[in-house]
């Protein structure tokens, strides 16, 4: 079979040709598409953590995931005990050496490998280019026209040689391509077999919704080599998709920079399925004594016909096999977090792996992140899940009520011990403790606690004998303990016991995606509490949901979704049924649609404004003239993002 073999290897990576090159990774999906990393003596480590040479910030990679190095003329890939595994041409690895093409998926994120023993084997890139051919004449054929997909048509032609090896031809293409499962390779064979029964220079076969969304292509010079581009004007292609026509047109090859002469044969097919076009076929050819003609074309749109249900199978397995990777992760996690974005998910994973062991814990994160669900989830996915789960909020208490609390207390301690008390680490025996806003302890607590981790036991105040312990501590706080240890108001000692795993909650600024999920969860929740019908939430508001920076976080999304069930009277959560702050966001709403809401917040700007001049930009005496308290109108400036338009002044 003539053309290129079953590798993969990237259009996109535009790499140098002719140059000494090196061993390298090529990026062809993911985070850093397009991007070049060469492999040296100190081996390429590949993970989340940014202490990796390649560091990527994505959920299913582990902290460190794999490492690609050399191991003396060779290039040899690691995996590093990831959670969602390694993968060269789409089959999990431990430990593999690498050939000139192999694929390495790692999450999301798809690299070829190259060396410096075949410098020439690069794919060509495939463009689209605005040359005007597309406006030349050409054979049209749409479906109701084919040949070989239409029975009675089909039933209607003569027997011949050529008719015969066509339906030959469609029945070994469909043979083959039903028992490969990989986009790439079954877009690679497919490109093969229509070089041998159609005379093309050059091929491509891509996928995506249009021309210029073309997510996943394969493309060859089959003449020139590798290292020619391969090249499709813009206008062919969008007859293609838009009209859903098989075209076949022969125009002059001086018009296109890769012929050389004499006349050029483009022909270009649609791939499609459910009546929905995916992508298309594309072949030319500029040999003076070779010419497509119209029994090509049919052969190549029946072949398209076929390809297209194969194209689509094989992306769903793969949709399904990397779907399958995520829930495995996911599956086993029992927790009440709500979220699916890769933020979340990276939580999700830290969380299935901190609570098989049995280290102290400390989560961080902004207020209302949803610290005591993390550590919820830990307890409940930890050997301890059967025993007591107890939390306290270490700011909540004075120092004396939390010491008492904490540790218990023998009758007569202190004035109004009346009665022996167990404390909470007595409670929480051979199970877990959570110990929220730990950076609001006192220095005589630290000190306290600190001898707990240490020792593992506790004194009950007033006490005169040690009580021995068998708990598991996670301690959460929104405060920057590291900094604190510096300023003195933390101890370090205590710090390092406490942070022997940390995790950090993100702020829900950071994962907007899981907005509209979590939305909807807390409209269930309430129009449960308060006996309602809702139904879901108009577009209008989602976009509000969408666009504020939630300094709250999570906590001040719920409360705002119950403000809204609770106020709201249709079966929908309307626009007008959120708070006042969140339709005080910056973006403007788009012209025709909730003209009310952006006339009160034009009218909201203009007061502002109006007033801040007549004060003289005093902030101060504007509150005075427009009524409200200077606190709220610093709010109001802020939420309508008038600091810019307002100058500062030494009065306010």
């Amino acid at each position: 079979m003539l053309g290129p073999s079953v590798r993969t290897v990237p259009w996109r990576a535009n790499l140098q040709i002719g140059e000494s090159v090196k061993p390298r990774l090529t990026a062809i999906n993911g985070p850093c598409r397009d991007s070049v990393f060469p492999i040296g003596e100190t081996p390429l480590s590949i993970g989340r953590d940014p202490s990796n040479g390649l560091s990527i910030d994505e959920g299913l990679i582990s902290p460190e995931h794999c490492s690609v190095g050399l191991d003396s003329t060779l290039c040899v890939i690691r995996d590093l005990g990831s959670l969602s595994g390694t993968f060269v041409n789409g089959l999990p690895v431990l430990e593999r050496t690498l050939a000139h093409g192999d694929q390495i998926t790692v999450g999301n994120s798809v690299f070829v490998f190259s060396n410096e023993e075949h410098p020439g084997n690069e794919s060509s890139s495939f463009r689209l280019n605005d040359t005007g051919s597309g406006e030349a004449p050409a054979t049209r054929l749409r479906r109701e026209d084919l040949r070989y997909l239409n029975p009675e048509a089909l039933a209607a032609l003569p027997p011949n040689e050529r008719i015969a090896r066509d339906l030959q031809t469609i029945l070994k293409v469909s043979a083959t391509l039903g028992s490969i499962h990989n986009v790439d390779s079954l877009q690679w064979q497919l490109l093969g077999m229509i070089f041998d029964v159609i005379p093309a220079e050059r091929g491509a076969i891509a996928l995506g919704p249009e021309p210029d969304d073309l997510t996943s292509v394969v493309a060859w010079d089959r003449v020139a080599g590798p290292q020619q581009s391969v090249q499709l004007d813009r206008g062919v292609a969008q007859q293609v998709f838009q009209e859903r026509v098989a075209l076949l047109s022969q125009t002059a090859a001086s018009a296109t920079p890769d012929a050389a002469h004499g006349v050029r044969s483009v022909m270009c097919v649609p791939l499609i399925h459910l009546e929905k076009v995916i992508g298309l076929i594309y072949l030319d050819t500029a040999n003076p004594k070779v010419q497509f003609s119209e029994d090509d074309l049919h052969l190549a749109t029946a072949i398209a016909g076929v390809a297209s249900m194969a194209l689509e199978s094989a992306r769903h397995v793969e949709w399904l096999g990397f779907e399958n990777r995520r829930l495995r992760v996911l599956g086993n996690l029992d927790h009440d977090m709500v979220g699916e974005s890769p933020r979340m998910r990276e939580i999700y994973q830290l969380i299935e792996r901190v609570a098989a062991s049995e280290s102290t814990v400390l989560v961080l994160g902004e207020s209302g992140t949803g610290k005591e669900l993390a550590a919820r989830a830990i307890h409940r996915n930890s050997s301890r899940r059967d025993q007591p789960f107890v939390a306290i909020n270490c700011a909540a208490l004075t120092e004396s009520l939390l010491e008492s609390e904490l540790f218990g207390h023998e009758r007569g301690a202190f004035t109004g011990a009346l009665t022996q008390k167990r404390g909470q680490f007595e409670m929480a025996n051979g199970g877990t403790i959570f110990l929220d806003e730990i950076g609001e302890l006192s220095p005589t607590l630290q000190s306290k606690l600190l001898r707990v981790l240490q020792e593992r036991n506790c004194m009950r105040v007033g006490g005169v004998r040690s009580l021995p312990l068998d708990i598991r501590v996670v301690a959460a706080t929104n405060r920057d303990l590291l900094k604190a240890t510096h300023d003195g108001s933390f101890r370090q000692d205590l710090y390092y016991r406490l942070n022997v795993v940390s995790l950090t909650m993100p702020p829900l600024r950071e994962h907007k995606e899981d907005v509209p999920l979590l939305a909807a969860y807390f409209v269930v929740k309430f129009a449960d509490k308060c006996n309602r019908h809702i139904h879901g939430i108009s577009p209008e508001a989602r976009r509000v949901l969408m666009e504020y920076d939630w300094p709250g976080n999570i906590r001040e999304l719920e409360n705002a979704i119950e403000r809204a069930v609770a106020m709201g009277s249709s079966d929908s959560i309307l626009l007008e049924d959120l708070p006042e702050t969140l339709l005080e966001t910056r973006a403007p709403f788009p012209i025709g649609t909730s003209t009310y809401h952006e006339a009160v917040r034009q009218l909201k700007r203009q007061l502002i404004l109006t007033s801040m001049d007549q004060s003289e930009n005093s902030v101060t005496e504007a509150a005075n003239l427009l009524g409200v308290h200077p606190n709220y109108l610093h709010r109001l400036i802020r939420n309508l993002d008038l600091r810019v338009l307002i100058k500062k002044s030494p009065r306010n």
